[in-house]
């Protein structure tokens, strides 16, 4: 399935108006049904789905990587559905919360049928000895926006990347939280630990400090603004939080001991 197209436009400007072809992502209704029945539809770029669905898994707390049996991507005439095959135990447990999200790709926490899930709790990640300088911070989003080939083409898809000695791993999206979900995925299934900076395109809400708590991710740098609660959550999860980070300047929120001066800087 293809994941970008082009289609035709008239483009005025300077006095002119001229026509012509832009590229622009497809969006595709992705079902994600766990031993057969689904538990989210998300409008999403068609591609790097199976990282999707352990990623997704993951995040939102249905089942680890070792509990995924298997997952098979079909193709239907209006859509994918991505059939996630779980072992009993994490069945057992998604029976007990199961819940319907049906959303657009803004919304990360659409169909939750009680408060308490949309500002869960999360542990705190594990203590790390990670540390970035300040020129580091700025190497590492220069890295993420060289690593956007769908957003070069078409100006319209989030990313999400991870640095740990350089950039491992990057995913795209037109959703935010896809991306950073695809990301996850791609993560535990190639067994890249966590220990390292989860790098981000778009603004910083809780669910996304969820996403990077429940992965065990230390640091979190974004190159939007964060919410107000957001910053309390990646706070009480023991996340250092950067944001607003561009090619000269970033803000630090939180845990702001992993930022260490420049004359110290070790990866």
């Amino acid at each position: 399935m293809q994941v970008s197209r082009p289609v035709q436009r008239l483009s005025f400007g300077a006095g002119a108006v001229t026509s012509g072809g832009r590229t622009l992502p497809e969006e595709v209704a992705v079902a994600l049904s766990f031993n057969g029945s689904t538990q989210a539809v998300m409008m999403a770029t068609p591609e790097d789905l199976i990282d999707f669905a352990y990623g997704f898994a993951l995040t939102e707390g249905i089942a680890t990587p070792a509990e995924i049996e298997s997952v098979e991507v079909v193709e239907l005439p209006k859509g994918v559905d991505v059939q996630i095959w779980l072992q009993p135990q994490a069945e057992a447990r998604l029976a007990r919360r199961r819940r319907t999200m049906t959303g657009p790709v803004g919304c990360g926490l659409c169909g939750i049928d009680r408060l308490d899930e949309a500002v869960r709790k999360m542990a705190p990640v594990a203590k790390s000895s990670f540390t970035l300088g300040p020129s580091q911070v700025i190497q590492a989003i220069a890295a993420l926006r060289d690593a956007q080939p769908l957003h070069d083409a078409t100006r319209a898809v989030h990313a999400a990347g991870f640095w740990s000695h350089g950039l491992l791993v990057a995913r795209e999206d037109v959703g935010r939280h896809n991306a950073l979900d695809k990301l996850v995925g791609a993560m535990v299934r190639t067994g890249t630990q966590p220990d390292g900076a989860i790098l981000l395109t778009s603004r910083v809400s809780i669910d996304m400090v969820q996403k990077v708590a429940a992965l065990g991710a230390p640091m979190l740098i974004a190159v939007s603004a964060p919410t107000a609660h957001a910053v309390t959550m990646a706070d009480e999860a023991g996340i250092t939080l950067i944001a607003l980070a561009k090619q000269d300047r970033f803000e630090v929120f939180t845990h702001s001991d992993r930022l260490i001066p420049e004359t110290a800087d070790v990866a």
